[in-house]
């Protein structure tokens, strides 16, 4: 047997991690500045997080959501704690497609709907309602085609106005788009898709698998907006590499046995990967840290010849340049030993490191991006 060949691949075989830094198979060190996908929270390898895992996995690692999992309730205390909506109950599974499968579905249970409006650039997933709900044909196949979905372009408040009416189901939105190209939802479009969502009993999801938990310098991009989603679906950082999302779900919504479940959802050893993020990035003030290491870096940045504009929040940064980024990305990469990120538009290099990267990291990186861009000066004027 041979792996299905849908990823293309780097020539690198990562075998050991450690905080923002990784090692091949060679032994060659490369600085992580992508955390595959804005998966690394706290570092690799943290000590407290392997802590948690390994005593955790000696006691027990998994049963059903059958019985009472006291890991999984002190995993959604705490996290009720931190995020800032205490009063939400968390409904868990095992991926961010999943979280906002359920996400959707709750919301359908709850208005008898099934219209969709969603944003032009999205990013929501690759199983069936997620992949509808995404702005990417190419990743559609003809079984996803049934779903009422609306597109509206991103921060386009008249189109936003014009799409949900009493039909509407749901209006999801990423708080910083991630594959979009690190677009950030204004303050203006998330307020008037709240307003809408309530004059016309619309459900409000905020799809926060890549932009929440810390990410964005506040635990939700969507809190510096002042807006309270009814659905908030999380994954990535959550479980710093271990597979484990959930949506957060409004008082409003009332459970019924049987409307949504899981096998591997919320097991122990998922719940002490979660809760061990949770505790690192309370005790090391990780969501400032992000704040302030992604302020400097954009700034840093913005006055590098080539880097047309700088966008995101915290430490989820799209880097616009005036020509394509895939040739500077590779030399970063095989040069330079430091992994970086791409979006959807060719020019747009994502960067996704973990929440607790020093200065040193950051300064290195600028130092060799800066080299980089330097060798490609005579291409900006002709783009």
């Amino acid at each position: 047997m041979h792996l299905f060949d849908v990823y293309p691949l780097y020539p690198i075989a990562p075998v050991r991690a450690r905080g923002s830094y990784l090692w091949d198979d060679s032994g060659r060190q490369y600085l992580d500045l992508y955390g595959g996908h804005a998966v690394i929270s706290i570092g690799h390898s943290h000590p407290h997080y392997v802590q948690r895992i390994t005593e955790q996995l000696s006691k027990i690692a998994f049963y059903s959501n059958s019985v009472i999992n006291p890991v999984q309730e002190a995993f959604a205390h705490k996290l009720g704690q931190m995020c800032g909506h205490e009063a939400f109950a968390l409904f868990m599974c095992n991926s961010g497609a999943e979280a906002n499968e359920n996400a959707l579905k709750i919301a359908s249970f709850y208005n008898q709907r099934s219209k969709v409006v969603a944003l032009k650039g999205s990013f929501h997933g690759r199983t069936s309602g997620a992949v509808a709900i995404t702005d990417n044909p190419a990743i559609a196949a003809p079984i996803n085609f049934k779903h009422h979905v609306v597109f509206v372009p991103h921060n386009d408040v008249a189109a936003l106005e014009a799409a949900i009416d009493d039909q509407t189901c749901a209006v999801i939105i990423e708080g910083i788009q991630g594959v979009g190209g690190v677009h950030v939802a204004s303050d203006v479009f998330w307020q008037t898709a709240r307003h809408l969502c309530n004059l016309h009993n619309v459900v409000l999801i905020s799809d926060s698998v890549q932009c929440g938990y810390g990410r964005s310098g506040k635990f939700f991009s969507h809190q510096f907006s002042g807006v309270e989603p009814d659905l908030i679906s999380i994954a990535k950082g959550m479980g710093n590499g271990f597979p484990v999302a959930g949506v957060l779900i409004h008082p409003k919504f009332q459970p019924v046995h049987g409307m949504l479940g899981t096998t591997f959802g919320g097991n122990h050893l998922a719940c002490a990967a979660a809760l061990a993020v949770l505790e690192v990035i309370e005790s090391e003030n990780l969501i400032e840290h992000a704040a302030a290491m992604g302020q400097y870096l954009k700034t840093a940045l913005s006055q590098i010849p080539g880097v047309k504009t700088v966008r995101g929040r915290g430490l989820m940064i799209g880097v616009v340049l005036e020509i394509p980024c895939a040739a500077v990305r590779d030399e970063l990469l095989y040069q330079h030993g430091i992994f970086t990120g791409s979006s959807s538009d060719k020019y747009t290099m994502r960067l996704l490191p973990a929440l607790n990267i020093g200065k040193r990291e950051l300064d290195y990186f600028l130092e060799k991006f800066s080299l980089v861009m330097k060798k490609y000066a005579p291409a900006f004027t002709h783009e």
